[in-house]
């Protein structure tokens, strides 16, 4: 692995690391995150120079969070467990401890998939509940922590204990915290891990009281004052907790290698059986003095692997293929299945399809059985057929909300309606209409194109403009607000017809063809029925035009529906040439300029209006396409890549020189 590969794999790395810790919304499975670890310490094994206090290796989890509670530093770290992916691992590690010591007997446990949390006991009472934040500081959570039914606020146990636990999310709460945001209207959790990780993060104690947690203690931390016997054995140690009344993580003491490996199997068996989601399974060495001749690193604690699953997998019957048209017109399938299955936690009666394509290649059809896995641990996705159906699915033709035909992307898989107006997609076509990079309608916001589309006063771009026909009505419901309100609105609607063509072309929406696109097109065509005679061929040749936004331009101005749209727009007066604004010129055409540092007379905007109103594209990046970068003071990473591929660097100065 090159260097260069190395740094952008921990780069990966952390975002995931992120995701994880400190947003509780990964984006990978647990598996996909390992591989990635594995590469990462494949490298570092190779190349030992590149290792740093940076690398992830060397992170223990994630940052603190000051709006959860107060940080505190912990007494003992909560470090990570070293994790291992084959049972010839497992062997090995057994092996390597019982050449040190022969008599090591080990205990196999459940690794409960949560947040980690610990408890300081002082004189038997409850003082303090900590997360484990970076693994050196955590949060105080000890409000949010008493209302755990799990967490005893008193143990009949002298002196200092410290234990060890993982907070987490039953099944059953999970589901019915779901079930009640559904009725509420409001968003789903993704997984009971994340949602544990929130809940146990609430300023507020009654919401974590109200949504259920529980805990299993898995290690004892710290012991003295009369307390050191939970220090000598660690299951006679979760034993004597458990008789004080703790809840304890199941586990199971193994004195030979086949007994650990059977306790492996049984563990991962009885996943789908079990109240809460596990991740793997934890072997640590019975003896606790035993443990510190075996310490992983500064990140992983002594004495301990977690061996880790595969990804968990179910088979699933397709009894129907589901068919949605999305907010930007564009075909997304899934699979309902005959029977839900529970995955990670979750019942799961349906998944993602991707595309037709992706159907035609798995051999997906209604009546198959297939493999279904939660990708990311997050969201259900089939992975392979195990038995075809009879017969092959055929994907659809025309939209099956509003029956225009469907059109497929070239370079894609993906099928889309091309008709605006599909009810569909009308809301979201509609406002982005009204919006301020194009129409720029003002105060014509969201809520109030819901309610129009909802009433059916609008069924496409045209009939904004008939609103003022049902001025009163509209006043008389209160959809825009009272007389003041409504008359404001379809005030800037009539203004609105005005607008430069660019802003037209743009509310469109056509598919690839945004502000700045729509800015470049209408400097070559004098109005938008020139644009609607074009060739693709010819849009081809205008710069930064490719074929696939060619394509999507002729298309959508040889429909039918959509050159009846476009009459309808002209005959209500929108303008549909193009301004060309007093003093413009075409000096800078063709070039592309990049801006940075401060400028000595111009701003930011100023300088952007200026390079367009001469021709020039205005770009925030450099490039190999970069022609010229005009810098000013304090000019940073911009200026060094310039200079690095050659592009010509001027002052604003110079600049002005080429305008006038």
């Amino acid at each position: 692995m090159l260097k260069e590969e190395y740094l952008k794999l921990c780069e990966q790395i952390d975002y995931h690391m992120n995701r994880y810790y400190n947003e509780d919304a990964p984006e990978i499975s647990d598996f996909e995150y390992d591989q990635l670890m594995l590469r990462l310490k494949e490298a570092e094994k190779e190349h030992p120079d590149w290792i740093n206090a940076n690398s992830p290796t060397q992170k223990i989890g994630g940052t603190t969070k000051r709006e959860a509670g107060v940080t505190v530093t912990h007494n003992v770290p909560m470090l990570s467990i070293q994790d291992v992916f084959s049972k010839e691992d497992v062997i090995e590690w057994v092996r390597t401890v019982r050449a040190v010591y022969p008599d090591a007997d080990f205990s196999v446990e459940q690794k409960i998939d949560g947040l980690s949390m610990s408890l300081r006991y002082n004189d038997g009472k409850l003082t303090l509940a900590e997360t484990r934040g970076d693994g050196l500081v955590g949060e105080d959570v000890t409000l949010n922590a008493l209302v755990i039914p799990d967490v005893l606020k008193s143990i009949d146990l002298p002196g200092y204990v410290e234990l060890r636990g993982e907070v987490y999310m039953s099944h059953e709460d999970f589901d019915r915290f779901n079930e009640k945001q559904e009725l509420l209207g409001k968003k789903t959790a993704a997984n009971p891990r994340n949602l544990a990780a929130g809940t146990l993060r609430q300023l507020d104690s009654n919401i974590t009281k109200e949504r259920g947690l529980r805990m299993y203690v898995f290690n004892v931390q710290d012991a003295k004052g009369g307390s050191e016997m939970l220090m000598q054995k660690h299951t006679e140690g979760l034993e004597m907790l458990q008789k004080a009344g703790v809840a304890v993580v199941p586990h199971r003491l193994c004195k030979t290698e086949e007994e650990i490996l059977a306790s492996i199997d049984e563990i991962g068996e009885s996943r789908g059986e079990l109240e809460h989601d596990i991740d793997g399974a934890v072997i640590k060495i019975e003896q606790i003095e035993y443990r510190e001749a075996f310490a992983g690193s500064s990140k992983y604690s002594a004495g301990h692997i977690a061996y880790k699953y595969p990804p968990e997998e179910k088979e699933v019957e397709i009894e129907e293929i589901e068919l949605a048209v999305g907010r930007t017109g564009k075909m997304t399938f899934r699979a309902r299945f005959k029977e839900p299955v529970r995955l990670c936690g979750t019942s799961v009666s349906r998944a993602t399809l991707h595309n037709a394509d992706f159907i035609r290649t798995m051999n997906i059809s209604e009546g198959c059985k297939a493999i279904c896995r939660k990708q990311g641990e997050i969201i259900p996705a089939i992975v392979r057929v195990t038995e075809a159906a009879a017969t092959e699915y055929q994907p659809p033709v025309v939209c099956p909300v509003c029956g225009h035909s469907l059109t497929k992307e070239e370079e894609t898989c993906d099928i889309y309606c091309t008709n605006p107006s599909c009810p569909a997609q009308l809301k979201r076509t509609i406002a982005y209409f009204a919006g301020k990079d194009a129409m720029d309608i003002k105060n014509f916001g969201e809520t109030y194109v819901e309610q129009l589309v909802e009433q059916q006063y609008i069924h496409d771009f045209s009939d904004i403009y008939k609103l003022k026909n049902f001025r009163d009505e509209l006043v008389e419901k209160g959809i825009m607000g009272k007389d003041k309100n409504t008359d404001k609105i379809l005030e800037a609607i009539e203004e609105s017809k005005t607008n430069d063509a660019y802003k037209l072309l743009t509310g469109l929406a056509i598919r690839n063809v945004g502000k700045t696109t729509a800015k470049g097109l209408m400097k070559k065509y004098d109005c938008i029925e020139d644009l609607m005679k074009a060739e693709v061929a010819e849009l081809e040749s205008i710069d930064d035009i490719g074929s696939v936004t060619a394509g999507c331009i002729h298309d959508f101005f040889n429909d039918e529906d959509n050159i009846k749209m476009i009459e309808e727009l002209k005959a209500q007066g929108l303008n549909m040439n193009t301004i060309k604004e007093e003093g413009s010129t075409d000096r800078l055409s063709g070039l592309t300029i990049v801006v940075t540092g401060t400028l000595p007379t111009l701003g930011r905007k100023e300088v952007a209006d200026l390079i367009e109103k001469h021709g020039g594209k205005n770009t925030g990046s450099v490039s190999k396409k970069t022609d010229l970068l005009v810098a000013g003071e304090a000019a940073g990473s911009k200026l060094t890549k310039a200079q690095e591929l050659g592009i010509k660097i001027i002052s604003e100065a110079e600049l002005l020189e080429m305008i006038n």
